[in-house]
C-alpha cells in the first residue's frame, strides 16, 4: 500500500483542547504508512463572498494544504450541539469560491471528545452532511465518539485504558483502508 499524507483539522481553537490530545494519540496509533501534519485555521477571518474575487494569503494557504492532502481527518468538540463555528468557517474557505472547493474527492473521517458521555456524536452528525455536500467521501464507520475522562490520555499522547488504546488504532487502520478505496477510485487529480 502507498504511503499518504494525512491533513487533519482540530475543531477547537484552544491551544489546551482534549481534542488536541485526542489528535496526538490518533497520530501515535496511525498506521505507519500515514504521514500526518495539522492544517491550522485560527488566523481566517469571517468568510464573505466578498473575499471570492481577491482571498487572502491565510486562505489561499489553508486551502492548498487540503490541496496537497491525500485525506483529511477531523477531530472535533461539540459546541452547543453542533460543529464549533470556526470550523465551519474554515470549511466554508476552503470549499469556496463555487466550483474550487478543495475537500472535492478527499477521503475524510470524523472523531472527536468531549467530557460528556455522548462524546460529540451531534458535532459530528452536523458535519457529515456539509462534507456530504463538499463531495468528501467520508468514512462512515467505525464511528468515534470519545468520551475524555480525566488521565484518559496524557500530554504525550499516550492512552491509558488498553481497550480504548486498542479501538483508537483500530479507528486508524479503518481509515488507512477507506483512503486507500477512496484513492483507488477516485485517484488524487481526479
Amino acid at each position: 500500500m502507498s504511503t499518504y499524507n494525512v491533513g487533519y483539522i482540530i475543531g477547537s481553537l484552544a491551544k489546551g483542547s482534549i481534542n488536541r490530545k485526542l489528535a496526538k494519540a490518533l497520530v501515535k496509533l496511525a498506521p505507519e504508512k500515514l504521514q500526518f501534519h495539522e492544517i491550522g485555521f485560527s488566523e481566517l477571518p469571517l468568510y464573505s463572498y466578498d473575499y471570492d474575487a481577491d482571498y487572502p494569503a491565510v486562505a489561499n494557504d489553508f486551502k492548498a494544504a487540503i490541496k496537497r492532502s491525500d485525506a483529511i481527518l477531523i477531530v472535533t468538540p461539540e459546541y452547543n450541539r453542533s460543529m464549533p463555528g470556526g470550523l465551519k468557517n474554515a470549511i466554508d474557505w476552503a470549499s469556496r469560491p463555487y466550483g474550487s472547493n478543495a475537500f472535492k474527492n478527499k477521503p475524510t473521517a470524523v472523531i472527536g471528545a468531549s467530557i460528556g458521555a455522548i462524546g460529540t456524536a451531534l458535532a459530528q452528525q452536523a458535519l457529515r452532511p456539509v462534507l456530504g455536500f463538499l463531495q468528501a467521501p467520508q468514512m462512515n464507520a467505525p464511528e468515534g465518539y470519545i468520551q475524555l475522562t480525566p488521565g484518559l490520555i496524557d500530554d504525550d499522547g499516550n492512552v491509558t485504558v488498553p481497550s480504548t488504546e486498542q479501538f483508537l488504532r483500530d479507528y486508524m487502520e479503518a481509515f488507512h483502508q477507506h483512503m486507500a478505496r477512496v484513492l483507488t477510485v477516485l485517484p488524487r487529480d481526479a
